[in-house]
Formats: C-alpha cells, structure tokens, sequence
C-alpha cells in the first residue's frame, strides 16, 4: 500500500482525483507493496488501480498516460527494512562491538535493496509468493548470498532450518527470468575445496542467468567471544583458494569464480587485468578494486605533463589498511618519477579497534588512523598532506565507524592538511599533482 503525502496541482494524478492521504492498495488487480509496484506501472502506458479515499471508499481508477508521464504524486515514506532470520556462523554485525550507531547492527535482507542498491540476501525470509512478485517486477539482476548449494550444509552455515530451499528458489527465479549475482563467504573447513567446486559447478548450470559466484574470505575481528571457532586464512591456504578458482574457470571456459583482492594480496599473486572483472558488478564486494585502482591511477599519471614539479617539494603520506599498503608503494613510486619534487610514503593502519586480523582499508577507523598519523609524525616529522581514501567513511556523511567526525580528525591532527580521495586511481593522481 503507498499512501500519498503530495498531489501536484494540475498533474495527472491531481486530474485523476487523487487527494493526499488516498491510499493506492492494488495495480492491475495485483497488490501494491511498495514504490516498485508504481515504478513498474509506471513503464505501461495504460494500467488500473486500486485507490482507498481519506473517508475509507475502494475505487478503481482507469490511468492512460504518456510513455515517460508520471501520476505526479509522492509518497510517504516508509523507513521499514527486511532484515535477516539466520544467525550466520560468520556473521560480521554479530563481532561488532558494543555502543557504535544504531544503524551498524541492523542486518538487513531485503530483497528489494538487492534490486535498487545491489546488497546481497540469503532468500530465507521469502515466502513463494514474494518470489512471484520478483519475477513479476522483472527485478532483476538480483544479488544472491548463496555461500553452498548443499542444502543441509547451508542450513548449518546459516543456522537456519529453511536455508536449504536456495536450490528451488534459484531454480524458479532464473526460470522466471531473473539473472543472479551471487557470493560465497568462504569459512574454511566447511564450504570451501571440494563443498566450493560443488557449489560453483551447481550454479554455473544455470549460467549466464547465474552471471557469477564471488568468493570472498571470512571478515574475523577481536569480538567473537561464544561465536563458531573459525580460522584466519594464511599465504599456503589463499595459494590453494586461487589455483582451485583458476583450474573451475578453466572448466567452465569464463571467469564465473571471481575471488576477492584479499586473496591475492595474502598469497603474494599478481592481481588479474582489469578485462578479467568484465563489469566490475561485484566491485562492492572487494572483487577487482584494487585492478581497477591500479588501473586508473596508471591511466591518470600517464596523462600529467611531463614537466611537471614541485620546486619547493612536496611531502604526501597515504592512509591505507595492511592489506593495501602491500600494494600501493610500486604505485606511489612511478607518481614520484613521474612528478619532480613528490614525495610519498604509504602508512598502513593497524586495525586496533576491530583487531589485527581486519585489514582492508574501509573498516579503518577515525581514531586508529589519528593514533597512527600521531605516531608517524613523532618519528619522521609532519607531511604536507594527509590523503585519506573516502571509503573510509560513511557513504553521505563525513564520519568514521568509531563514530569520529572528519572535522574532529581535522582538530586532532592540526598539522597537515586533510584531503579525501573519492575518485578512485584517478582522483589520487589528481591530488598527488596538486599544492
């Protein structure tokens, strides 16, 4: 049900005797759920709905409109999220330390945020006929967390009596015409090696509406007290994950396993070429970021002119997690050739507050990055500039997961301008070849 909160004067929806406070129950006879139901109509040009008036009357309305014309009406929104039934053994939000914001221990596992904002949903909290309406909507592609195609495995993995049902739902739901996305978080010990080999031949079945299975690594911080006992991966374990990925897409003649960079970087293999990741569909998932980095910082150096200098020098130092830091210093070292008078040096941030074992650089926080600035500074002097990647904050608003603000890092290290990266390789090369 949309419950309209503003009524355009002389739209259509105004023409056709919509008032505020009208509820629209039904398009074409079927339910309205929520704005995808509308966004759908919207792409007829002739539909029907259902309308209950602000005095409780059911009356159906005939709509015939232009090709891109809206019903000119807003709805009230609904903040209402489908959040998750499973108790995950390696749930993230469940090693999540006490008193951060609200919104950090939400587990949302809704399907139509999978479908606007591509997060990935296990399917355990839909019933048949939720999965009708995703066919319906044509809401597609979809991202799946499949993590095994063994039912009782699944089952186990999620804690949940009902997750083995992923094999009929992925069933129906590419029968209906819905393309996939899907992850594995790969626990080592139970749904990798040969349970992972089974899994990716299952989905590969229904390749290319399965369009591809991520494979990333099990996020373990310091809070698991009473949690599953799962071990960290190590340099032998990620050479193994990658040999076993290359010889299944070898099988299936196209890159369909696409593991994370972290893999890469435990292993010490070289990263794969940007064409590897075709789209970067699973770029959020830590799949191909850092190519695709390298890749734009390369393309953006190339493009300086050549005489370009610092006559008074430049110091810059690049806030990184471990796992970058292995990275970045060959990158930084050709920007230094290449720009007369720079200097760089690469800082990589120990994760004290989630613990060591979390090394990627978006779950740094403000006050771990503070502590060490402070402490690079004590040892070698201060720096022109801080480069600070954007990732590290929330996607709108300038705050840290500690709940520390940009602006009060800024206070905390006085010394040295702030600048933050939000333009990937390119938006790096930009700073770097700037005062």
């Amino acid at each position: 049900m949309l419950k309209i909160a503003k009524v355009k004067k002389g739209g259509l929806g105004h023409c056709l005797g919509l008032d505020r406070g009208d509820e629209i129950v039904a398009f074409d006879g079927e339910e309205c759920v929520d704005e995808l139901d509308y966004a759908y109509v919207l792409s007829s040009s002739a539909f029907s709905m259902t309308v209950r008036s602000k005095q409780g009357e059911l009356v159906d309305v005939q709509v015939e409109k232009e090709e891109d014309e809206t019903l000119d009406v807003e709805f009230e929104k609904e903040e209402k999220i489908r959040t998750c039934h499973n108790k995950c053994l390696f749930c993230f939000v469940d090693q999540m330390p006490k008193g951060m914001r609200e919104t950090l221990y939400v587990k949302d596992d809704d399907y139509a945020m999978s479908f606007t904002c591509g997060n990935f949903v296990t399917l355990t909290n839909l019933k048949d006929c939720e999965l009708d309406r995703i066919i319906r909507l044509k809401m597609s592609p979809l991202y799946v967390s499949v993590h095994t195609m063994n039912p009782d495995l699944r089952c186990k993995l999620l804690t949940n009596r009902f997750a083995g049902k992923i094999v009929d739902q992925i069933e129906k739901l590419v029968a209906g015409g819905i393309s996939l996305h899907c992850q594995a978080v790969v626990v080592p010990g139970l749904n990798d090696g040969e349970e992972l080999a089974y899994t990716a031949r299952e989905l590969f079945k229904y390749y290319p509406a399965v369009r591809d299975l991520a494979c990333v690594p099990t996020g373990l911080t310091k809070y698991r007290d009473g949690l599953h006992p799962i071990a960290d991966v190590d340099k032998s374990y990620c050479e193994k994950m990658l040999s076993l990925i290359d010889d299944l897409n070898a099988e299936f003649g196209v890159p369909f396993l696409l593991p994370a960079d972290e893999y890469f970087v435990r292993a010490g293999r070289e990263l794969k070429p940007v064409s590897f990741y075709g789209d970067f569909s699973q770029i959020e998932n830590g799949i191909g970021m850092t190519s695709k980095f390298l890749q734009e910082f390369s393309d953006g150096l190339q493009a300086l002119p050549d005489n370009l200098r610092f006559k008074k020098g430049k110091k810059s130092l690049l806030i990184s997690g471990v796992s970058a830091a292995k990275i970045l210093p060959s990158a930084v070292k050709k920007a230094e050739e290449k720009i007369a008078g720079l200097s760089v040096a690469v800082l990589p941030v120990e994760n004290e507050f989630f613990g060591k074992s979390v090394t990627c650089t978006g779950l740094l926080t403000g006050r771990d990055i503070v502590a060490a600035v402070k402490e690079y500074e004590k040892e070698t002097g201060r720096v022109d500039e801080i480069v600070l990647p954007a990732d590290t904050m929330k996607e709108f608003e300038e705050v840290f997961l500690c709940g520390m603000t940009l602006k009060e890092m800024r206070k905390a290290l006085p010394k040295s301008k702030i600048r933050v990266n939000r333009k990937g390789g390119a938006g790096l090369v930009e700073i770097l070849a700037t005062k």
